[in-house]
């Protein structure tokens, strides 16, 4: 064999091993080598993004790879969600999901380039933010129960504001609306504070405002807190008693966020990534900060995540078709 042929047929050997070398699949104990794109859907600052900041550094220490916040906003979330459905599926893109993408886009908007259940894998559920019922502190009802019974007597007469159509406050609403059997009038507003500071002033007579922003007015009188949306009171507030016990059974209309990977991402990743987060979950600092934000931790399996998003997207689709929100690109 001439040295040209040797030369050319080592070329080649070579070429091939580089090719089975890029395709093959990544191996836990390769994993990770290199920084993780944790990807968040909202602006910096707000909520989900310090959420993702405070979980993203504690799992950074866990794991010895730098995490790195992408703040992709826009659309309710889908820009961020449709990058990440898009990214390779090797645990090094990974995506903040909540309610509004995991569970109620799909329905609200016309045009979405992503499907929750199909181009995602759960991780894990960091944890769920009550909505607390707060009404202007001069409205007549110091219960959920009589809250009901003034809209039953008035109907169409009493407001409840929300951030915007297809929000977690409308929807929350529009689900009161529907268990409840009464008639109140939405009112959205471009934002949860300008909102607020209507049913504050009384223009509107209620809203469901998250326990972070409407703590502090509660303590102050300015409005009256009835009750809490999830299954379980809040830490935040643990003497508002959740819609459930009020009367209104089933009741929940938490918002949630939780970690997703693009689908086809490894098993042997995802349970690094699960154990690390539920650990970084578990670390008292965390939890301190956490529960600043009025996150309720929860850090549990993929497969219980996976079954509570699938539990989700049927009622939140209900409840907006009830409602005729609409939303589109």
């Amino acid at each position: 064999m001439s040295f040209l042929s040797v030369w050319m047929r080592t070329l080649f050997l070579a070429a091939i091993a580089g090719l089975l070398a890029v395709s093959t699949p990544v191996r836990a104990a390769d994993y990770p080598t290199r920084p993780i794109m944790l990807v968040v859907a909202f602006p910096p600052g707000g909520p989900s993004d310090v959420l993702a900041r405070i979980v993203g550094k504690k799992m950074e220490e866990l794991l010895g790879a730098p995490f790195v916040i992408e703040n992709r906003p826009g659309a309710g979330g889908n820009i961020a969600a449709e990058s990440v459905a898009r990214a390779a599926p090797d645990g090094y893109t990974l995506l903040m999901g909540n309610n509004s993408i995991l569970a109620t886009n799909e329905s609200l908007y016309k045009h979405i380039k992503y499907t929750p259940e199909r181009d995602f894998i759960p991780i894990t559920l960091i944890g769920t933010q009550a909505n607390i019922l707060v009404v202007n502190a001069n409205v007549p009802a110091r219960s959920l129960k009589e809250l009901i019974a003034l809209a039953q007597a008035q109907p169409g007469k009493i407001n409840f504001a929300s951030s915007g159509y297809g929000a977690a406050a409308h929807l929350a609403g529009e689900l009161f609306k529907s268990e409840a059997k009464i008639n109140i009038v939405h009112v959205p507003y471009k934002g949860a504070a300008p909102a607020l500071q209507d049913v504050i002033a009384g223009h509107d007579q209620m809203m469901f405002a998250t326990a972070a922003s409407v703590i502090g007015h509660i303590e102050g009188g300015r409005v009256r807190a009835l009750a809490v949306t999830t299954l379980k009171r809040t830490q935040a507030l643990p003497d508002i008693p959740t819609m459930d016990e009020a009367g209104l059974k089933g009741f929940d209309a938490s918002t949630w966020h939780g970690l997703v990977a693009p689908a086809g991402t490894p098993p042997q990743v995802i349970a690094i990534l699960h154990d690390a987060a539920v650990k970084a979950l578990r670390d008292p600092g965390v939890q301190a900060s956490l529960g600043k934000l009025g996150v309720d931790i929860v850090g549990d399996t993929p497969q219980e995540f996976q079954a509570y998003i699938k539990s989700e997207i049927p009622k939140w689709t209900a409840i907006v078709k009830a409602s005729g929100a609409t939303l589109d690109k």
